[in-house]
This record gives structure tokens, C-alpha cells and sequence, in this order.
């Protein structure tokens, strides 16, 4: 049969191209390739495990003709697994969060699955988590399988036997330094033990994201359920221990905020016209975070998992970047704002403390709004107007924990984001912002008087 030719769309899954990086990585002195999954036909790296684990689960007699396939996904995963399911006849159910672009949601609907979009800043073990309904779904539904990407050795596996070959094979075996966004752990476990079996000094570099358990649990062997907080980036992280993340073949974790992740997600098809995904960009910026650990003649490769089709309406919409503060623009920052220390380190109160005890805090530091917190989480806020009037209304929720009548959390915001973008962000019904500085793990209340001091 003639090269490259199939008889149906999963025999085009795998052998995607390794393609140089240049002006984006000048002041990496290393050589720097990438692997870009979106020529897959899912165009996402998932297409291979997804294959992998739907063919091991017929083997093993877990999905049976005319069944269900039932998955938690961030949408690529889904993507494969329904290619499969459509050459295959099965049936598909996802579960996702709602801050997955609506692209990847819309994508997967097209392709025949059913989508049920779950809160995104709850507990994996609470019922309205994306992990417990997709499984709740594989309860109530006949002949069906929870393809459980996470803790699915078949996902790493899939890795080891054909992303792993396919970059020793384009590298000649060159390749010193191997650069992957983490999420479920399966693309850079899988090929990095590949890699690693090959030759053992080959550095694997995991990108994490702030806001996941990844990179403290490496270094410390402790689980922090501190570190764990919304974050925006898409693809990487997690707020639990997927069993296909092997730590120990990861030699490093690096942390990319989520302003860093989106600025770079829009600057790589600039550079380099590689129009890849929102992990990409985080793997990127990873990279350039990292370049003093490569030298001039090794060759790093680093993986784009997907395409930036999916984040249309993210980043790489214009409005979107400004509204979340990313833009580079000219003119004061929100660490201009912390350095003459015209805000401070943040002060929240439990949600178990009483209204009472909230006010008293309050009270004690000047404040007119205070964010509430549980085990050190920020979880809402608590506006000293709204306080008294449901006191005036019934003065029981005086002594009533805080949680009872807690506002909506006040959004975060990168301490690097211009003050222009910031300032239209703070309105009446939203009054303060948490401004983090990421890598100094510290956290400030800024407010409209704040702001005003320097514009």
C-alpha cells in the first residue's frame, strides 16, 4: 500500500513532525524543537492514548460492541475517544468544567458526543466535581466504560510506544532535554521513561501551573491542599495524584502563571506561524524560564499537545486578553502598587468565623470588604455594606458563620498587569481585586482608593 494512506482516520494518529524553533527562543542558547501534536486528526496529542485505551479495554473485554464510553475531560481526550467511538460505534458521554473554552465543548458535540459542563472550583471528590459525574454516569448506564485517563496506565503506555520512539528516531538520539506540560502525567511519563531507558542523562522538565499540587509534592513528598486554587490555564495542572504521573522519572517542575501561559499561547503563531493551544504557551514559557539549565550544543525538544483553534475566544481574542489583564501595555503595573506598599499582605477570615468576628477583623484593619476563606482557600468575600444590611434584616446572622451570607470571591490577577487593565475591573458590585505575585507565593487586596493613587 502506498506511504500514508489508511483505510480510516485513526491510521493517521502518531508520526507528527519535529519542527526547529527560532526568533521566540533566541536567548535559549540550546537547539529547540518542537513536537507538534496538532497534525494528529484530532489535533491533539490525546488522539494516541485515547486510541490506546479504547483498544486495551476491547482487549480486555471491558467495552463491549454497541457500548457507552464515559470520560472526565478538558476536551482533547474527548476528541480522541470520539474519533474512536465514531469508527468503532460506540456512543460517548463527557463530563468537562466550565473554564474549558466553549471551542473544545462545541467541538466535541460536533462530533456526536453528549457534554455535560460541571463547576470547575470544587473538590475532585464532590459530586458536582467533572471526576464523580462521569462516574456517577458509568453507574447509571448499561453497558458503558469510564476511560479514567488519569489513573489509565494504557494513557502512558501509549507514550512509551510511540511519542517516545518517534522523538529518539527524529533527534538521532540527540535529544538532551525533554520539555512537557503536565496534566494527567501520561505524555511526559510515557516518553520520558522511553527517553530515559534510551539514555539516562536526559533531563524531563514538567511545566505546572500555580494553583497545582505538582511541583511542592515533587520536591517535598507532601500533598497541599493550600496550593490548590482556580487557575486559568488550560491542559495542566491538577488538584490530585493521577497514577500516571511517575515523579520519578520528572526531574524538575516548573511553575508558569497563567498571564505568562496566555501571552506566550498568542506569541508562538506570531514567531513562529505554530498555531498550537493554551498548554503550549505554558510549555513554551517554561522553557524560556529554564533556558540557563541548557547549553549551547544539546538539542531540547518540547511538546505542543494541541491546536490554538480551540482557544479562539481566549487567547487569541483581543478583548478577552484585556479584560483578563494580559495585554503588555506601557504605564504602571499592580507591583508598582506593592512596592511603595499602598495595599497589604492579604487578610481574609474563615468561613466558620461568625459575621460578628468578620466585622471585628474588618474593623481592626481599615477595610470595607474582607475575602473569606476555608482551610486558607479563598472561597467568596464579605462587603461590610452587605453585612449590615442582612444584620438590620435579622440580627441572628450577627452570630451566624460567614459562609452563610459570603459575596462571590474577588477575582485574581497577575501582579505584572497593567494598572489600565486592571482599574475597569473594580466596580461597585466588585469592589477589591487579589493581586498575586506567583513566584513569592504572596497575596494583596487592591482596591479603587489603590488604584487612584497613581492614575
Amino acid at each position: 500500500m502506498p506511504q500514508n494512506v489508511h483505510d480510516n482516520i485513526l491510521g493517521a494518529i502518531g508520526h507528527t513532525p519535529l519542527i526547529r524553533l527560532n526568533s521566540i527562543v533566541r536567548d535559549v542558547p540550546a537547539t529547540v524543537y518542537a513536537k507538534v501534536e496538532t497534525f494528529n486528526p484530532g489535533h491533539s496529542i490525546k488522539d494516541r492514548m485515547a486510541l490506546r485505551m479504547v483498544e486495551d479495554a476491547e482487549r480486555k473485554g471491558l467495552l463491549k460492541p454497541g457500548g457507552t464510553i464515559i470520560e472526565g475531560t478538558s476536551g482533547n481526550t474527548g476528541m480522541g475517544l470520539a474519533l474512536a467511538a465514531i469508527v468503532k460505534g460506540y456512543r460517548c458521554i463527557f463530563t468537562t468544567t466550565d473554564k474549558q473554552s466553549r471551542e473544545k465543548v462545541d467541538a466535541l458535540r460536533a462530533f456526536g458526543a453528549e457534554v455535560i459542563v460541571c463547576p470547575t472550583d470544587v473538590d475532585p471528590e464532590d459530586p458536582r466535581s467533572y471526576y464523580s459525574v462521569s462516574s456517577r454516569l458509568v453507574a447509571e448506564t448499561p453497558n458503558s466504560w469510564k476511560a479514567n485517563q488519569y489513573d489509565n496506565l494504557s494513557n502512558s503506555a501509549a507514550h512509551y510506544e510511540t511519542t517516545g520512539p518517534e522523538i529518539w528516531d527524529q533527534t538521532k538520539g540527540k535529544v538532551a532535554h525533554l520539555v512537557v506540560g503536565v496534566g494527567t502525567g501520561g505524555t511526559i511519563c510515557g516518553t520520558g521513561r522511553y527517553l530515559k531507558e534510551k539514555n539516562p542523562a536526559i533531563k524531563v522538565w514538567g511545566i505546572d501551573t500555580y494553583g497545582s499540587v505538582f511541583k511542592k509534592y515533587k520536591e517535598t513528598g507532601i500533598f497541599d491542599k493550600h496550593e490548590i486554587y482556580p487557575y486559568v490555564t488550560e491542559g495542566i495542572g491538577e488538584d490530585f495524584l493521577p497514577q500516571n504521573v511517575d515523579f520519578s522519572i520528572v526531574d524538575h517542575f516548573e511553575k508558569v502563571t497563567d498571564r505568562d501561559a496566555a501571552i506566550y499561547t498568542r506569541e508562538l503563531v506570531r514567531s513562529e506561524g505554530i498555531w498550537a493551544g493554551n498548554s503550549a504557551g505554558s510549555a513554551l514559557a517554561g522553557l524560556l524560564q529554564l533556558k540557563g539549565h541548557f547549553k549551547k550544543d544539546e538539542l531540547v525538544v518540547v511538546i505542543f499537545h494541541d491546536h490554538g483553534t480551540r482557544y479562539i475566544g481566549k487567547m487569541f481574542n483581543p478583548d478577552w486578553m484585556r479584560r483578563m489583564g494580559y495585554e503588555n501595555l506601557d504605564g504602571p503595573t499592580a507591583r508598582s502598587l506593592v512596592k511603595t506598599k499602598t495595599v497589604a499582605d492579604l487578610v481574609g477570615v474563615e468561613e466558620t468565623a461568625t459575621v460578628e468576628q468578620a466585622l471585628a477583623r474588618m474593623g481592626a484593619n481599615d477595610f470595607s470588604q474582607i475575602p473569606v476563606t476555608k482551610e486558607e482557600r479563598i472561597v467568596g468575600s464579605l462587603r461590610e455594606a452587605h453585612a449590615y444590611a442582612c444584620i438590620v434584616k435579622d440580627h441572628a446572622v450577627r452570630h451566624a458563620p460567614v459562609r452563610t451570607i459570603m459575596q462571590p470571591a474577588f477575582p485574581f490577577v497577575d501582579i505584572e498587569t497593567p494598572i489600565e487593565l486592571l482599574a475597569p475591573m473594580i466596580t461597585p458590585e466588585n469592589p477589591a481585586v487579589l493581586v498575586r505575585d506567583f513566584p513569592a507565593g504572596k497575596t494583596y487586596v487592591l482596591t479603587g482608593y489603590d488604584v487612584l493613587q497613581v492614575i
